[in-house]
């Protein structure tokens, strides 16, 4: 027609394209779907747009730094924020010291968090952020929402945003409250997915939050009971023969890869671990175990991007759990200890006005 020429594509060649083309879509919709996810008033995805706008890129650049020195602090650092949101929500409050003058009861103190760190990197990067943005700009909840989601893509993981807006808590919790509210390592899902329903997790948020443990290390003592007097039928019995190299005994003290196969990479092998009977912690195989989520598990385990999905869908929204927002709270200018010009009933029992600025913890 009028000396035009048509070019033909092979058949084969636009089914190829118009499959990547889908795959490229349905990811980017999946991405979207926890930006869609309804936000508890007062939290923003552009908190920080005009007051600190280089807020995210400061922190991954010294997270780079960070998790390139010691990678085992991506899994800590994620933890931190986990074992920060389960108790009296996403404030801060475990970040708090407690006081020389005060009881020996405060949540950075409580069993569950005696093994945290990661503490002095938020405190680094509240310095870093303070400096370029101005004293009491960004909450060290915030900063601590955001390192835990730097933790996760500087290992492999999914990208994500964060919603941002938080402030920090007054009070710390108590250690009745912290062993109350934080998951055992020792507990069955039949506690756990209960325990999670009546904080508006379903059984999919549940394993997909499990499936942080694919980085990080446990302890033996967290999981010797599954290997000692006798060994945990649900456990491999080659797998079980390796760790009780590791732990000779029912109290050595030493760690193991919570992820066999890719001890330092956030991916999808913790759910393939759980399929071949390889789980370290009870709550862990006992998701494969469970008919109620054995089949997330499995499904996890033959889609990457599936957990990655649902995972950030979790994140998203345990990050928002009571979170302080508003004239609630403050923006600490110490992510240990509050303000000094701030008072509060119940914290000024715990740290008193006058050992504000030598505040530790016992």
């Amino acid at each position: 027609m009028g000396g035009s020429k048509m070019t033909l594509v092979p058949s084969h060649t636009v089914k190829l394209t118009l499959g990547v083309l889908v795959v490229v879509m349905l990811m980017h919709l999946k991405c979207l779907e926890a930006q869609q996810q309804q936000l508890v008033e007062g939290l923003s995805w552009k908190f920080y747009e005009s007051k600190c706008p280089k807020l995210e890129s400061i922190i991954r650049k010294q997270m780079v730094k960070v998790i390139k020195k010691d990678v085992g602090l991506a899994a800590a650092l994620l933890r931190l924020h986990f074992h920060d949101c389960f108790v009296q929500g996403c404030d801060g409050s475990v970040l708090l010291d407690g006081s020389a003058s005060g009881p020996a009861d405060s949540e950075k103190t409580a069993p569950p968090n005696l093994r945290l760190r990661g503490f002095d990197v938020i405190e680094d990067l509240r310095r870093r952020v303070h400096k370029q943005c101005g004293a009491g700009s960004v909450s060290c909840s915030d900063i601590t929402a955001i390192v835990a989601r730097d933790t996760i893509v500087l290992t492999g993981g999914p990208k994500y945003n964060v919603p941002l807006g938080r402030r920090d808590g007054l009070t710390f919790a108590t250690r009745n409250a912290t062993l109350s509210n934080l998951p055992s390592p020792f507990v069955p899902v039949d506690k756990l997915l209960p325990d999670f329903a009546a904080r508006n997790f379903d059984a999919t948020d549940v394993v997909a939050l499990s499936g942080a443990h694919t980085i990080g290390v446990a302890h033996c003592t967290s999981f010797t009971q599954r290997l000692y007097p006798t060994q945990d039928t649900t456990m491999d019995k080659t797998f079980a023969s390796t760790l009780k190299r590791v732990c000779p005994t029912a109290t050595t003290n030493a760690t193991t890869s919570l992820d066999v196969r890719s001890p330092n990479t956030f991916d999808n092998k913790y759910f393939v671990d759980l399929m071949n009977k390889q789980g370290v912690l009870t709550p862990d195989q006992d998701l494969y175990t469970d008919k109620r989520t054995r089949s997330i598990v499995t499904s996890f385990a033959v889609n990457q991007t599936l957990f990655f999905e649902k995972f950030v869908n979790a994140m998203v929204k345990m990050s928002q759990m009571q979170v302080l927002t508003g004239t609630q709270g403050e923006i600490r200018n110490n992510c240990s200890r509050r303000n000094a010009n701030t008072y509060d009933p119940l914290i000024s029992t715990v740290v008193g006005d006058a050992d504000v600025d030598s505040a530790q913890s016992f």
